[in-house]
């Protein structure tokens, strides 16, 4: 009886030692566990997020089945500059869409005769060419809208205005 009692102390007193040891491993586990858990589910949400952008490119590919837009001059709805609309078209076996329309305006203060699309830079007035009574200036292309097929450089001449001619000197000779 002695040795079991003996025996029997012992186990509670390594029972009251390591109760706390083996509280702090199974805390321990249960946060791995958890900590395990939680790396394959982001490993999990990584791959489906992955696997959604290798599918984009496909749909991209279906897309460049299409031909690229071109497009008319803008025509003004009222005038010669002002709003208006201009006309799209574009072919390709599986577009949905192969025309459309889309508004477009063209500037007022832009020259016109060089295409309503076409906006230069101009040098300054040159001297008045006496024999033609004109002065002229050159423009070099600044921008072309929608593709617009432009001339890089153009010239435009006008009027001189009121031409003096220079008198001439009447001598001061005074009869000698």
């Amino acid at each position: 009886m002695g040795s079991h009692f003996l025996q029997s102390n012992q186990t509670s007193f390594y029972s009251v030692l390591l109760f706390p040891r083996m509280q702090q491993q199974q805390q321990q586990r249960r946060l791995f566990t958890a900590a395990l858990l939680a790396l394959v589910f982001i490993l999990a949400a990584v791959s489906t997020t992955e696997a959604g952008k290798k599918e984009k490119p496909e749909k991209k590919a279906k897309k460049s089945d299409c031909g690229e837009w071109q497009w008319s001059v803008c025509v003004p709805t009222n005038g010669d500059c002002g709003l208006g609309t201009r006309e799209g078209t574009r072919t390709g076996a599986e577009c949905k869409q192969t025309t459309k329309t889309q508004k477009c305006k063209i500037p007022c203060n832009w020259k016109k005769q060089f295409g309503a699309e076409c906006k230069y830079q101009f040098q300054a007035w040159g001297e008045c060419d006496l024999n033609t009574a004109l002065k002229t200036r050159t423009g070099n292309l600044k921008r072309a809208l929608h593709n617009a097929d432009c001339q890089k450089t153009v010239t435009i001449s006008k009027p001189c205005g009121k031409l003096t001619k220079p008198k001439p000197q009447e001598s001061k000779n005074t009869g000698m």
